[in-house]
């Protein structure tokens, strides 16, 4: 009998432990999703009120402005194979908070910078840690998630990007509005960053075993190469992305006379974004990434050409709201197929591969969408927007789709 009951006993553990194991919200998992909030809530904290503090402050013109701002963009993007191959190469919580840390300290910089070229190169530093910070945070979410609910737990992770990207900026211009005092902007991102650091400093993560065979100089160490296919399909989501979010406000303003509804266009965006991913959490649950992307792909590409087609706030609002139901679909599924697509070894690689594809083609839509505009119109910039999604689309369904099929891992 007492044989009986304990093996009822450990029967009952196993499933325990087998829960326990499949649990989506476990401490690790809430720790890094809280702490990605805060990394991205204390940026865009600042975003909006940046060209005007440049203004305001130094004096800055418009082109000086432009050169401040692109200099972040330049060293987020230059730094992403290189986190990606140190979250790889060594233990990643030590990686994590080494470059969490470095992002908080930064928003001293921009109290003290005493100069416009100061400020530039505080300015440019800062997007260094901020590009690895976002690949080794993101890669231990993905660590510490059961590979049971490891779709669904990137989608959800996506949240804390999306109610942090809709709040942040709406409370900085809300501070600005009822002090006139950037300082006080500046302290408030300083101190959001070193929660998220201190929230960081309390994960309990196993120590993994490092993996030293590779070659040194070995391309696959920065990219995985593997997915060069979904790279450029993210690409080009990016591009039309780039091209849309960029100048949807200036358009709103000179052609639709919304002087302050470039703000609600991102609300409206964030809220489709995160409706789609409680929607699809149990599709990404049930590991049906090609159903989850192939939805979300057509959904964005209707949204792109509502926008480009319908010029009046219906078509502008409407969209928003579509893009991101669109997107909320297609960024855990095509982060989830790099993912699935490179060996436990180059998780960080494959999440870097991932970001990287998304910096460059925002990087290109920004550029060649500004050129459209200068030389062409609107009009044409968006319409180019959804030329691009459509291609992206056509290239995932032709090719992205069997491509994964055959060569995913798990």
């Amino acid at each position: 009998m007492d044989n009986v009951q304990e093996e009822n006993m450990q029967m009952e553990n196993v499933q325990v432990e087998s829960v326990q194991k499949d649990k989506l919200w476990n401490a690790n998992y809430i720790k890094v999703w809280t702490a990605n909030f805060m990394l991205n809530f204390s940026f865009m904290l600042l975003t909006p009120l940046l060209p005007l503090y440049l203004s305001e402050h130094f004096g800055a013109g418009k082109d000086e402005i432009g050169l401040v701002l692109f200099g972040y963009s330049i060293t987020a993007l230059l730094i992403r194979p290189f986190s990606g191959f140190f979250v790889d190469s060594f233990q990643r919580k030590t990686v994590l908070l080494i470059f969490y840390f470095i992002f908080a300290v930064l928003f001293g910089g921009y109290i003290v910078a005493g100069s416009l070229l100061l400020f530039f190169i505080v300015r440019t530093l800062h997007g260094a840690p901020m590009g690895a910070a976002t690949v080794a945070n993101s890669t231990v979410a993905i660590d510490v998630l059961p590979s049971s609910r490891r779709a669904e737990g990137i989608g959800y992770y996506g949240i804390s990007n999306n109610t942090s990207t809709a709040i942040a900026p709406a409370i900085g211009l809300y501070i600005y509005h009822l002090t006139g005092n950037f300082n006080y902007i500046f302290c408030i991102s300083l101190t959001a960053a070193f929660i998220g650091f201190i929230v960081n400093t309390t994960l309990k993560l196993p120590k993994r075993e490092l993996v030293h065979h590779k070659e040194p100089l070995s391309l696959d160490r920065f990219l995985l190469l593997k997915a060069w296919r979904e790279m450029i399909t993210m690409a080009c989501f990016a591009f039309s992305f780039g091209v849309v979010s960029t100048y949807l406000a200036i358009y709103g303003k000179e052609k639709l006379g919304i002087t302050a509804g470039s703000g609600l266009f991102f609300v409206l965006m964030s809220a489709g974004l995160v409706l789609s991913r409680l929607i699809g959490a149990r599709s990404l649950r049930e590991g049906r990434l090609v159903k989850n992307g192939t939805h979300g792909i057509l959904i964005a590409l209707a949204g792109y050409l509502l926008f480009a087609a319908l010029h009046n706030p219906i078509g502008y609002y409407g969209a928003a709201l579509i893009i991101g139901f669109g997107n909320g679909h297609l960024f855990p599924a095509m982060q989830t197929i790099f993912i699935n697509l490179a060996p436990h070894s180059q998780r960080g690689t494959a999440n870097s591969s991932f970001l990287i594809s998304w910096d460059c083609g925002m990087g290109i839509g920004i550029i060649i969408g500004g050129l459209i505009v200068e030389y062409f119109s609107y009009g044409t910039a968006f319409w180019a927007a959804a030329a691009t999604t459509g291609l992206g689309a056509a290239h995932f369904l032709l090719s992205i789709r069997k491509h994964y099929l055959a060569n995913r891992l798990r």
